[in-house]
Protein backbone atom coordinates (compact mmCIF):
# COMPACT_ATOMS: atom_id res chain seq x y z
CA UNK A 1 0.00 0.00 0.00
CA UNK A 2 1.15 3.12 -0.97
CA UNK A 3 -0.07 7.16 -1.03
CA UNK A 4 1.31 10.82 -1.16
CA UNK A 5 0.77 13.69 0.26
CA UNK A 6 1.44 17.21 -0.55
CA UNK A 7 3.67 19.35 1.91
CA UNK A 8 6.00 22.92 2.06
CA UNK A 9 9.47 23.13 4.35
CA UNK A 10 10.31 26.71 4.61
CA UNK A 11 13.99 27.37 3.14
CA UNK A 12 15.00 30.61 3.53
CA UNK A 13 12.51 33.06 2.70
CA UNK A 14 10.31 30.65 0.43
CA UNK A 15 8.68 27.19 0.84
CA UNK A 16 9.48 24.79 -0.91
CA UNK A 17 7.17 21.63 -2.44
CA UNK A 18 7.60 18.19 -0.72
CA UNK A 19 6.03 15.43 -1.17
CA UNK A 20 5.03 12.59 1.85
CA UNK A 21 5.40 8.91 0.64
CA UNK A 22 4.27 5.83 2.43
CA UNK A 23 4.81 2.55 1.82
CA UNK A 24 3.17 0.25 4.23
CA UNK A 25 4.26 -3.55 3.45
CA UNK A 26 4.52 -6.66 5.34
CA UNK A 27 7.19 -7.88 7.31
CA UNK A 28 8.89 -6.55 10.77
CA UNK A 29 6.44 -4.01 12.41
CA UNK A 30 8.78 -0.70 12.07
CA UNK A 31 8.17 3.13 11.46
CA UNK A 32 11.34 4.66 9.78
CA UNK A 33 11.59 7.86 8.05
CA UNK A 34 14.16 8.68 5.42
CA UNK A 35 14.87 12.17 3.84
CA UNK A 36 17.21 14.37 4.97
CA UNK A 37 15.58 15.61 8.27
CA UNK A 38 16.56 17.62 10.72
CA UNK A 39 15.73 16.50 14.64
CA UNK A 40 12.62 17.86 14.98
CA UNK A 41 10.79 16.13 11.82
CA UNK A 42 12.52 12.77 13.05
CA UNK A 43 10.69 12.92 16.43
CA UNK A 44 7.54 13.27 14.45
CA UNK A 45 7.78 9.76 14.35
CA UNK A 46 6.76 9.74 17.90
CA UNK A 47 4.04 12.17 17.54
CA UNK A 48 2.48 11.21 14.36
CA UNK A 49 2.24 6.97 15.95
CA UNK A 50 0.90 8.42 19.33
CA UNK A 51 -1.18 10.82 17.39
CA UNK A 52 -2.78 8.39 15.52
CA UNK A 53 -3.56 5.89 18.24
CA UNK A 54 -5.27 8.40 20.86
CA UNK A 55 -7.10 9.93 18.02
CA UNK A 56 -8.95 6.35 17.30
CA UNK A 57 -7.37 5.11 14.84
CA UNK A 58 -5.73 1.40 15.00
CA UNK A 59 -3.48 0.60 12.40
CA UNK A 60 -2.32 -2.78 11.79
CA UNK A 61 1.46 -4.07 12.64
CA UNK A 62 2.97 -3.19 9.24
CA UNK A 63 6.21 -2.08 8.49
CA UNK A 64 5.96 1.57 7.54
CA UNK A 65 8.61 3.34 5.34
CA UNK A 66 8.02 7.45 5.23
CA UNK A 67 9.94 9.40 2.52
CA UNK A 68 9.81 12.98 2.03
CA UNK A 69 11.33 14.38 -1.11
CA UNK A 70 13.04 15.76 -2.80
CA UNK A 71 15.59 14.19 -0.83
CA UNK A 72 18.33 17.22 -1.37
CA UNK A 73 16.46 19.54 0.78
CA UNK A 74 16.49 19.43 4.32
CA UNK A 75 13.34 19.03 5.75
CA UNK A 76 12.84 21.36 9.49
CA UNK A 77 10.15 22.07 11.46
CA UNK A 78 6.87 20.34 12.70
CA UNK A 79 4.69 21.32 9.84
CA UNK A 80 5.06 18.16 7.88
CA UNK A 81 3.35 16.42 11.18
CA UNK A 82 -0.27 16.54 9.71
CA UNK A 83 0.79 15.40 6.30
CA UNK A 84 2.72 12.28 7.65
CA UNK A 85 -0.15 11.49 9.72
CA UNK A 86 -2.22 11.89 6.27
CA UNK A 87 -0.12 9.82 4.60
CA UNK A 88 0.28 6.78 6.82
CA UNK A 89 -3.78 7.06 6.86
CA UNK A 90 -4.26 7.26 3.36
CA UNK A 91 -1.92 4.34 2.55
CA UNK A 92 -4.10 2.38 5.21
CA UNK A 93 -7.07 3.39 3.71
CA UNK A 94 -8.56 5.74 5.82
CA UNK A 95 -9.05 7.85 3.35
CA UNK A 96 -9.05 8.65 -0.15
CA UNK A 97 -5.08 10.69 -1.25
CA UNK A 98 -7.03 11.67 -4.37
CA UNK A 99 -9.34 14.52 -2.80
CA UNK A 100 -6.03 16.03 -1.36
CA UNK A 101 -4.24 15.95 -4.85
CA UNK A 102 -4.60 19.30 -5.13
CA UNK A 103 -3.65 20.55 -1.37
CA UNK A 104 -0.72 21.24 0.39
CA UNK A 105 -0.96 20.39 3.91
CA UNK A 106 1.00 21.78 6.95
CA UNK A 107 0.41 21.83 10.69
CA UNK A 108 1.82 19.73 14.09
CA UNK A 109 -0.29 17.01 15.93
CA UNK A 110 -0.24 16.97 19.24
CA UNK A 111 -0.17 13.27 21.23
CA UNK A 112 -3.52 13.62 21.54
CA UNK A 113 -5.07 13.59 18.12
CA UNK A 114 -5.58 17.81 18.04
CA UNK A 115 -3.25 19.73 15.55
CA UNK A 116 -1.51 22.53 16.76
CA UNK A 117 -0.51 25.83 14.77
CA UNK A 118 2.63 26.44 13.22
CA UNK A 119 4.93 28.81 11.74
CA UNK A 120 5.50 29.57 7.60
CA UNK A 121 1.72 29.04 6.67
CA UNK A 122 1.44 32.54 4.56
CA UNK A 123 4.49 31.18 2.46
CA UNK A 124 3.25 27.94 1.93
CA UNK A 125 0.10 29.53 1.31
CA UNK A 126 1.95 31.57 -1.41
CA UNK A 127 3.35 28.47 -2.55
CA UNK A 128 -0.10 26.87 -2.92
CA UNK A 129 -1.04 30.25 -5.20
CA UNK A 130 2.11 29.49 -7.40
CA UNK A 131 2.14 25.98 -7.91
CA UNK A 132 -1.54 26.56 -8.80
CA UNK A 133 -2.81 24.18 -6.36
CA UNK A 134 -6.51 25.17 -5.34
CA UNK A 135 -6.21 25.21 -1.82
CA UNK A 136 -4.57 24.40 1.63
CA UNK A 137 -5.15 22.63 4.98
CA UNK A 138 -3.90 24.06 8.33
CA UNK A 139 -4.34 24.16 11.32
CA UNK A 140 -7.41 26.14 12.80
CA UNK A 141 -5.22 28.90 14.63
CA UNK A 142 -3.43 29.42 11.13
CA UNK A 143 -6.72 29.97 9.37
CA UNK A 144 -6.55 33.58 9.02
CA UNK A 145 -3.00 33.93 8.14
CA UNK A 146 -3.80 31.34 5.22
CA UNK A 147 -7.14 33.62 4.24
CA UNK A 148 -5.10 36.62 3.19
CA UNK A 149 -4.70 35.45 -0.28
CA UNK A 150 -8.50 35.06 -1.15
CA UNK A 151 -7.13 33.04 -4.46
CA UNK A 152 -6.43 29.95 -2.44
CA UNK A 153 -9.23 28.08 -0.83
CA UNK A 154 -8.65 27.30 2.82
CA UNK A 155 -9.69 24.40 5.32
CA UNK A 156 -8.96 24.59 8.88
CA UNK A 157 -8.88 21.75 10.83
CA UNK A 158 -8.65 21.01 14.98
CA UNK A 159 -7.98 17.25 15.42
CA UNK A 160 -7.10 14.49 13.15
CA UNK A 161 -10.71 12.63 13.68
CA UNK A 162 -12.36 16.01 11.79
CA UNK A 163 -10.00 16.21 9.40
CA UNK A 164 -10.50 12.27 8.48
CA UNK A 165 -14.53 13.42 8.48
CA UNK A 166 -14.15 15.92 6.27
CA UNK A 167 -11.79 14.13 3.89
CA UNK A 168 -14.31 11.52 3.81
CA UNK A 169 -16.78 13.45 1.78
CA UNK A 170 -16.52 16.04 -0.60
CA UNK A 171 -13.86 18.92 0.39
CA UNK A 172 -16.26 21.81 0.87
CA UNK A 173 -16.05 24.70 -2.15
CA UNK A 174 -16.22 27.53 0.44
CA UNK A 175 -13.09 28.51 1.66
CA UNK A 176 -12.67 29.56 5.60
CA UNK A 177 -14.85 32.61 5.99
CA UNK A 178 -12.71 35.61 5.78
CA UNK A 179 -13.78 38.71 7.56
CA UNK A 180 -14.47 41.19 6.16
CA UNK A 181 -12.29 43.91 8.02
CA UNK A 182 -9.07 45.55 6.21
CA UNK A 183 -6.80 44.19 7.04
CA UNK A 184 -4.51 46.03 4.88
CA UNK A 185 -5.34 49.60 6.04
CA UNK A 186 -2.62 51.46 7.54
CA UNK A 187 -2.49 53.04 10.84
CA UNK A 188 0.46 54.81 13.43
CA UNK A 189 -0.58 55.81 17.10
CA UNK A 190 2.35 58.56 16.85
CA UNK A 191 3.26 61.99 13.94
CA UNK A 192 5.90 63.83 13.34
CA UNK A 193 3.86 66.85 14.34
CA UNK A 194 4.42 65.83 18.31
CA UNK A 195 7.94 66.84 17.44
CA UNK A 196 9.10 69.82 18.99
CA UNK A 197 11.62 72.72 17.43
CA UNK A 198 15.24 70.81 16.02
CA UNK A 199 14.34 72.45 12.82
CA UNK A 200 17.52 70.46 11.13
CA UNK A 201 16.83 67.25 12.45
CA UNK A 202 13.19 67.49 10.79
CA UNK A 203 14.70 68.58 7.53
CA UNK A 204 17.49 65.42 7.71
CA UNK A 205 14.65 62.80 8.11
CA UNK A 206 12.98 64.09 5.01
CA UNK A 207 16.30 64.15 3.06
CA UNK A 208 16.91 60.27 4.92
CA UNK A 209 13.54 59.67 3.50
CA UNK A 210 13.50 61.18 0.36
CA UNK A 211 16.22 59.18 -1.18
CA UNK A 212 15.86 56.16 1.36
CA UNK A 213 19.21 57.39 2.84
CA UNK A 214 21.14 56.27 5.41
CA UNK A 215 21.14 58.76 8.79
CA UNK A 216 23.21 59.47 12.07
CA UNK A 217 22.12 61.39 14.84
CA UNK A 218 23.94 62.81 17.32
CA UNK A 219 23.14 65.30 20.51
CA UNK A 220 22.53 64.97 23.76
CA UNK A 221 20.10 62.76 25.84
CA UNK A 222 16.36 63.88 25.59
CA UNK A 223 16.96 66.53 22.33
CA UNK A 224 14.50 63.82 20.53
CA UNK A 225 16.94 61.48 18.72
CA UNK A 226 14.79 59.05 19.45
CA UNK A 227 11.39 60.46 19.08
CA UNK A 228 12.12 61.72 15.68
CA UNK A 229 13.50 57.86 14.52
CA UNK A 230 10.67 56.31 15.70
CA UNK A 231 8.56 58.76 13.81
CA UNK A 232 10.26 58.20 10.44
CA UNK A 233 8.30 55.13 8.98
CA UNK A 234 5.41 57.76 9.57
CA UNK A 235 7.00 59.82 6.66
CA UNK A 236 7.32 57.02 4.55
CA UNK A 237 5.03 56.41 1.64
CA UNK A 238 2.69 53.12 2.39
CA UNK A 239 3.61 49.56 1.19
CA UNK A 240 2.46 48.75 -1.88
CA UNK A 241 0.01 45.23 -1.04
CA UNK A 242 2.73 42.75 -2.34
CA UNK A 243 5.64 44.75 -0.26
CA UNK A 244 2.98 44.29 2.82
CA UNK A 245 2.39 40.65 1.93
CA UNK A 246 6.21 40.03 1.60
CA UNK A 247 6.44 41.49 4.88
CA UNK A 248 4.19 39.55 6.28
CA UNK A 249 5.92 36.50 4.92
CA UNK A 250 9.06 37.18 7.28
CA UNK A 251 7.18 37.92 10.17
CA UNK A 252 5.14 34.44 10.00
CA UNK A 253 7.89 32.33 9.15
CA UNK A 254 9.11 33.94 12.83
CA UNK A 255 5.76 33.21 14.20
CA UNK A 256 5.38 36.77 14.74
CA UNK A 257 2.12 38.34 13.11
CA UNK A 258 -0.29 39.58 14.82
CA UNK A 259 -3.68 37.20 15.14
CA UNK A 260 -5.56 40.26 15.12
CA UNK A 261 -4.15 42.53 12.10
CA UNK A 262 -2.64 39.20 10.59
CA UNK A 263 -1.05 41.02 7.59
CA UNK A 264 2.31 43.59 8.31
CA UNK A 265 0.64 46.73 6.63
CA UNK A 266 3.14 49.44 8.70
CA UNK A 267 6.74 50.05 7.52
CA UNK A 268 8.86 48.15 10.35
CA UNK A 269 10.53 49.64 13.09
CA UNK A 270 13.28 47.64 14.72
CA UNK A 271 15.50 48.72 17.47
CA UNK A 272 17.77 46.19 18.77
CA UNK A 273 19.65 46.51 22.37
CA UNK A 274 22.98 47.32 21.85
CA UNK A 275 24.21 43.84 23.43
CA UNK A 276 22.33 42.40 20.54
CA UNK A 277 24.57 39.49 18.89
CA UNK A 278 25.34 39.17 15.45
CA UNK A 279 23.09 36.47 14.67
CA UNK A 280 19.73 37.59 16.64
CA UNK A 281 20.78 41.30 14.10
CA UNK A 282 21.89 39.60 10.82
CA UNK A 283 19.88 36.27 11.41
CA UNK A 284 21.03 32.55 11.24
CA UNK A 285 21.20 29.63 14.12
CA UNK A 286 21.52 25.94 13.75
CA UNK A 287 17.78 25.98 12.15
CA UNK A 288 18.57 28.91 10.32
CA UNK A 289 15.78 32.33 10.86
CA UNK A 290 15.28 35.65 9.82
CA UNK A 291 17.32 38.47 12.07
CA UNK A 292 16.63 42.10 12.76
CA UNK A 293 17.70 43.29 9.44
CA UNK A 294 15.44 41.43 8.17
CA UNK A 295 12.06 42.11 9.89
CA UNK A 296 13.41 45.68 9.41
CA UNK A 297 12.50 44.93 5.60
CA UNK A 298 10.92 47.82 3.67
CA UNK A 299 11.22 49.93 6.75
CA UNK A 300 13.44 51.36 9.95
CA UNK A 301 16.71 49.51 11.47
CA UNK A 302 17.36 52.35 14.36
CA UNK A 303 20.21 51.56 16.17
CA UNK A 304 20.25 53.84 19.39
CA UNK A 305 23.47 54.67 21.58
CA UNK A 306 25.52 53.24 18.24
CA UNK A 307 29.03 54.11 19.93
CA UNK A 308 27.54 51.53 23.04
CA UNK A 309 27.47 48.26 20.05
CA UNK A 310 30.23 46.52 19.54
CA UNK A 311 32.67 47.19 16.78
CA UNK A 312 32.38 43.79 15.42
CA UNK A 313 28.36 43.81 15.63
CA UNK A 314 27.85 46.88 13.30
CA UNK A 315 30.99 45.49 10.77
CA UNK A 316 28.78 42.98 10.23
CA UNK A 317 25.86 45.19 8.49
CA UNK A 318 27.91 46.21 5.94
CA UNK A 319 27.22 43.46 3.61
CA UNK A 320 23.54 44.03 3.65
CA UNK A 321 23.61 47.59 3.25
CA UNK A 322 25.59 47.00 0.17
CA UNK A 323 23.38 43.96 -1.27
CA UNK A 324 20.07 44.31 0.59
CA UNK A 325 19.84 41.07 1.65
CA UNK A 326 21.79 38.57 3.88
CA UNK A 327 23.26 35.23 2.70
CA UNK A 328 23.66 32.61 4.95
CA UNK A 329 25.89 29.27 4.58
CA UNK A 330 25.04 26.28 6.97
CA UNK A 331 25.73 22.65 6.51
CA UNK A 332 21.98 21.90 5.46
CA UNK A 333 22.56 24.69 2.68
CA UNK A 334 22.81 28.47 1.77
CA UNK A 335 19.57 30.54 2.85
CA UNK A 336 18.82 34.30 1.45
CA UNK A 337 16.73 36.68 3.47
CA UNK A 338 15.63 40.07 1.96
CA UNK A 339 17.68 43.09 3.94
CA UNK A 340 16.50 45.94 2.13
CA UNK A 341 15.51 48.70 5.29
CA UNK A 342 16.85 51.98 5.75
CA UNK A 343 19.57 52.45 9.32
CA UNK A 344 19.34 55.32 11.29
CA UNK A 345 21.30 55.67 14.17
CA UNK A 346 21.83 57.74 16.84
CA UNK A 347 24.82 58.80 19.22
CA UNK A 348 26.12 60.63 22.15
CA UNK A 349 28.86 62.68 21.62
CA UNK A 350 30.79 61.71 24.49
CA UNK A 351 29.95 59.82 27.56
CA UNK A 352 28.06 61.78 29.69
CA UNK A 353 26.60 63.05 26.14
CA UNK A 354 26.79 66.88 26.70
CA UNK A 355 29.65 67.50 24.80
CA UNK A 356 30.50 70.30 23.13
CA UNK A 357 28.46 72.26 25.86
CA UNK A 358 31.56 72.86 28.27
CA UNK A 359 29.55 74.13 30.91
CA UNK A 360 27.97 70.17 31.48
CA UNK A 361 30.28 67.64 29.68
CA UNK A 362 32.64 66.80 32.53
CA UNK A 363 34.60 64.14 30.16
CA UNK A 364 37.93 64.36 29.38
CA UNK A 365 39.21 64.92 25.66
CA UNK A 366 40.63 61.60 25.39
CA UNK A 367 37.58 59.71 26.91
CA UNK A 368 35.19 61.70 23.92
CA UNK A 369 38.11 60.41 21.39
CA UNK A 370 38.09 56.72 22.62
CA UNK A 371 33.83 56.81 22.64
CA UNK A 372 33.75 58.58 19.19
CA UNK A 373 36.61 56.03 18.13
CA UNK A 374 34.39 52.92 19.23
CA UNK A 375 32.39 53.76 15.39
CA UNK A 376 34.69 52.29 12.56
CA UNK A 377 35.30 54.09 9.24
CA UNK A 378 34.14 51.76 7.32
CA UNK A 379 30.61 51.91 9.24
CA UNK A 380 30.79 55.88 9.16
CA UNK A 381 31.23 55.90 5.43
CA UNK A 382 28.23 53.86 4.92
CA UNK A 383 26.13 56.76 6.99
CA UNK A 384 24.87 59.18 3.93
CA UNK A 385 23.44 62.14 6.80
CA UNK A 386 24.81 63.34 10.09
CA UNK A 387 22.54 65.43 11.88
CA UNK A 388 23.62 67.17 15.16
CA UNK A 389 20.68 67.83 17.54
CA UNK A 390 20.22 70.47 20.22
CA UNK A 391 18.70 70.56 23.77
CA UNK A 392 15.62 71.70 23.49
CA UNK A 393 14.65 75.24 25.06
CA UNK A 394 11.57 75.66 27.69
CA UNK A 395 10.56 78.26 24.86
CA UNK A 396 10.13 75.93 22.48
CA UNK A 397 8.34 73.29 24.32
CA UNK A 398 5.58 75.80 25.30
CA UNK A 399 5.29 77.29 21.57
CA UNK A 400 1.89 76.30 20.49
CA UNK A 401 2.68 77.00 16.66
CA UNK A 402 1.60 73.53 15.09
CA UNK A 403 4.56 71.46 13.26
CA UNK A 404 4.38 70.25 10.06
CA UNK A 405 2.14 66.73 10.63
CA UNK A 406 3.68 63.34 9.12
CA UNK A 407 1.35 63.37 6.38
CA UNK A 408 1.96 66.90 4.72
CA UNK A 409 5.59 65.57 4.94
CA UNK A 410 5.00 62.06 3.53
CA UNK A 411 2.80 63.52 0.42
CA UNK A 412 6.14 65.29 -0.53
CA UNK A 413 8.45 62.40 0.25
CA UNK A 414 5.43 60.30 -2.13
CA UNK A 415 6.66 62.98 -4.94
CA UNK A 416 10.31 62.62 -4.90
CA UNK A 417 9.57 58.91 -4.89
CA UNK A 418 7.88 58.75 -8.06
CA UNK A 419 10.60 61.30 -9.61
CA UNK A 420 13.08 58.27 -8.65
CA UNK A 421 10.73 55.61 -9.69
CA UNK A 422 10.31 57.08 -13.18
CA UNK A 423 14.29 57.73 -13.35
CA UNK A 424 15.41 54.29 -12.43
CA UNK A 425 12.38 52.85 -14.18
CA UNK A 426 13.88 49.61 -15.80
CA UNK A 427 16.60 49.26 -13.09
CA UNK A 428 17.36 46.61 -9.86
CA UNK A 429 16.81 49.77 -8.02
CA UNK A 430 14.54 52.55 -6.91
CA UNK A 431 16.15 55.44 -4.67
CA UNK A 432 19.26 57.80 -5.18
CA UNK A 433 21.36 56.39 -2.27
CA UNK A 434 21.16 53.26 -4.21
CA UNK A 435 22.58 54.90 -7.79
CA UNK A 436 25.69 53.48 -9.46
CA UNK A 437 28.81 55.38 -10.84
CA UNK A 438 27.18 55.68 -14.62
CA UNK A 439 23.99 56.91 -13.00
CA UNK A 440 26.14 59.19 -10.95
CA UNK A 441 27.52 60.51 -14.07
CA UNK A 442 24.31 60.98 -15.65
CA UNK A 443 22.11 62.17 -12.93
CA UNK A 444 24.57 63.94 -10.64
CA UNK A 445 26.18 66.30 -12.96
CA UNK A 446 27.74 70.08 -11.75
CA UNK A 447 27.89 72.80 -14.19
CA UNK A 448 31.79 74.36 -14.05
CA UNK A 449 31.04 77.10 -10.77
CA UNK A 450 29.51 73.97 -8.81
CA UNK A 451 32.59 71.60 -9.46
CA UNK A 452 35.25 73.96 -8.81
CA UNK A 453 33.69 74.83 -5.02
CA UNK A 454 32.83 70.82 -4.97
CA UNK A 455 36.78 70.32 -5.65
CA UNK A 456 37.86 72.96 -3.07
CA UNK A 457 35.15 70.86 -0.42
CA UNK A 458 36.53 68.03 -1.43
CA UNK A 459 40.25 69.00 -0.09
CA UNK A 460 38.95 70.30 2.56
CA UNK A 461 36.69 67.84 4.12
CA UNK A 462 39.39 65.24 2.72
CA UNK A 463 36.87 63.30 1.40
CA UNK A 464 37.27 59.78 0.10
CA UNK A 465 35.72 58.23 -3.45
CA UNK A 466 32.85 56.86 -0.86
CA UNK A 467 32.22 59.83 0.97
CA UNK A 468 32.19 62.37 -2.34
CA UNK A 469 29.44 59.68 -4.18
CA UNK A 470 27.32 60.17 -1.21
CA UNK A 471 27.25 63.69 -1.11
CA UNK A 472 26.24 63.88 -4.89
CA UNK A 473 23.59 61.16 -4.28
CA UNK A 474 21.77 63.29 -0.96
CA UNK A 475 22.21 66.33 -3.03
CA UNK A 476 20.12 64.75 -5.90
CA UNK A 477 17.82 63.87 -3.33
CA UNK A 478 17.77 67.40 -1.99
CA UNK A 479 17.39 68.74 -5.90
CA UNK A 480 14.18 66.33 -6.17
CA UNK A 481 12.60 67.81 -3.19
CA UNK A 482 13.30 71.71 -4.40
CA UNK A 483 11.69 70.58 -8.34
CA UNK A 484 14.94 71.07 -9.75
CA UNK A 485 16.43 69.27 -12.86
CA UNK A 486 19.89 69.51 -12.33
CA UNK A 487 22.31 69.52 -9.26
CA UNK A 488 22.92 73.52 -8.06
CA UNK A 489 25.40 74.72 -5.59
CA UNK A 490 22.81 75.07 -2.98
CA UNK A 491 21.59 71.55 -3.00
CA UNK A 492 25.18 70.91 -2.79
CA UNK A 493 26.27 73.07 0.23
CA UNK A 494 23.55 71.88 1.91
CA UNK A 495 24.55 67.61 1.69
CA UNK A 496 27.56 69.18 2.97
CA UNK A 497 26.13 70.39 6.03
CA UNK A 498 24.79 67.23 6.93
CA UNK A 499 28.82 66.21 6.87
CA UNK A 500 29.90 69.07 9.43
CA UNK A 501 29.62 66.60 12.86
CA UNK A 502 31.48 63.59 10.75
CA UNK A 503 34.26 66.41 10.23
CA UNK A 504 34.16 67.91 13.64
CA UNK A 505 34.23 64.87 15.66
CA UNK A 506 36.05 62.32 14.12
CA UNK A 507 38.64 64.92 11.92
CA UNK A 508 38.92 62.44 9.01
CA UNK A 509 37.00 61.68 5.92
Amino acid sequence: MYSVIKTAVVCGFESLPVQVETDVSDGMPSFDMVGFLTSEVKEARERVRTALKNAGFRLPAKKITINLTPADVRKSGTGCDLPMAASVLAAFGFLDEHILSSYLLLGEVGLNGSILPTKGVLSTAVLAQKEGMQGIVVPWENAREAAILDTVKVIPVKNLKEFVQICQQELPETCFYREQQDFWKTEYDVDFAELRGQPMLRRACEIAVGGMHNLLMMGPPGSGKTMAAKRIPTILPELSREEKLELSQIYSLCGLLDQERIIQNERPFRSPHHTVTAQALVGGGKQPHPGEISLAHHGILFLDELAEFKPGILDVLREPLEEKKVHISRVGGSFVYPADFMLVASTNPCPCGFYPNLNRCNCRPQAIKNYIGRISQAFLNRMDLCVETEEVRYTTMKDMREEESSAVIRARVKQVHEIQRERFRGRRYRFNSQMNMEDLEKYCVLDAESAERMQEKYEEYHLSARTYGKILKTARTIADLAGAEHIQWGHLEEAFVFRNPDKNYWRRD
